[in-house]
């Protein structure tokens, strides 16, 4: 494997120099970049996705929620739609794609939008919804044609960008200085138990910029919720056999906690986004049935629930044991505080420098 990303790193050089060349493009304003007056929060990466946006983005939601009236923007990754669309609660993930449904069934009071031009989007929101107050953009970093207000970029501790490539040899979808553009960056999935000695040796690998400010977060796990029913609450005993079935970028964080919670742990893993058939859970259905064991269930993550939501799918898995398991995102120490701090501010005065101008 080594071998094959050595021989492919002259595509890597290439793939990065046009990335390069395309930034270049925007700073020197050769293509147009537009910055609004109005609150919008960028979240995004530099890697090929698995960092935990999502549960970022929430955490945002929760933070702003109370006080400001929020939408979420993305383009809908694996939608079969195209254009400008607002979230009901009619549609499914392939109208509006997986993440966004999952925003729009978690928070009833926020809108839930999806456009591939993020610009455009951010326009007809801002035409159609008068008291809207901050636009968080999901997945946009290297979305140029937006200058965010403040751009927040996240990195897997296990897969560190400052250690990475970019595509083919390695998931980088530009090169590591690209980093500089963020004002935020957040070092995701750390360990719950975070040494200062491991947490200076991060800091110091990564060497953020004056106008940077560093955070790290880790991964809180709920109680399991029945994909039957949402109010049924379950906890995992260690005599389980658990039966995992997942289709996102990066799996070991969940199979790691629930190896510590179970007895057996089998795992079938799906290609990111994957759009499940009827045949995938037939094959599901019959490795559970396989299991010689009473004491067994089936989970999956809160993501990869968004795409059984379908009536053909859920007439096949209705009578099983299936249940979700709910993340948020939480940070070490004093760095929550300061994180809320630093959003709050910077919402609070573009909304009164708006209010002036």
């Amino acid at each position: 494997m080594k071998i094959i990303r050595i021989l492919l790193y002259p595509l890597a050089l290439l793939y990065g120099m046009l990335m390069l060349i395309r930034n270049k493009l925007f700073d020197w304003g050769l293509l147009p970049s537009k910055k609004f007056d109005f609150p919008v929060i960028s979240v995004g990466n530099l890697t090929l996705g698995g960092t935990g946006k999502t549960p970022h983005v929430e955490y945002l939601i929760n933070l702003l929620m109370k006080k400001y009236s929020i939408a979420t923007l993305s383009r809908g990754y694996g939608r079969e739609t195209k254009g400008f669309i607002i979230a009901s609660d009619f549609m499914d993930y392939l109208q509006i794609g997986d993440e966004p449904l999952q925003f729009k069934h978690k928070f009833e009071d926020i809108h839930v939008v999806v456009d591939e031009k993020r610009r455009r989007g951010i326009k007809l929101l801002l035409k159609k919804i008068a008291d809207l107050n901050v636009v968080i953009l999901d997945d946009a970093f290297q979305h140029r044609y937006v200058k965010p207000g403040l751009s927040i970029i996240l990195s897997d501790y296990h897969n560190l960008y400052t250690k990475n490539y970019p595509f083919p040899t390695g998931t980088l979808r530009e090169f590591r200085s690209g980093a500089k553009r963020a004002d935020i960056i957040i070092v995701t999935k750390t360990p719950k138990v975070f040494s200062p000695i491991t947490r200076r040796m991060l800091v110091d690998e990564i060497k953020t910029r004056s106008h940077q400010q560093l955070y790290f977060s880790y991964i809180s796990y709920g109680c399991l919720k029945s994909y039957n029913d949402e109010n049924e609450l379950v906890k995992i005993t260690y005599s389980s056999t658990i039966l995992m079935f997942a289709g996102i970028a990066n799996t070991y964080p969940l199979e790691a906690h629930l190896k510590r919670n179970c007895g057996e742990l089998i795992v079938m893993s799906f290609p990111d986004h994957h759009k499940y058939t009827e045949k995938d859970l037939l094959h599901i259905k019959e490795k559970f049935n396989d299991i010689f064991t009473a004491n067994k269930i089936i989970i999956t993550t809160e993501k990869d629930m968004m795409r059984l939501i379908k009536q053909n799918l859920y007439n096949i898995i209705k009578d099983f044991p299936i249940y979700y398991i709910p993340i948020e995102i939480k940070f070490h120490k004093d760095d929550g505080v300061k994180f809320d701090n630093q959003i709050m501010e910077y919402v609070e005065k573009s909304t009164r420098n708006r209010q002036i101008h």
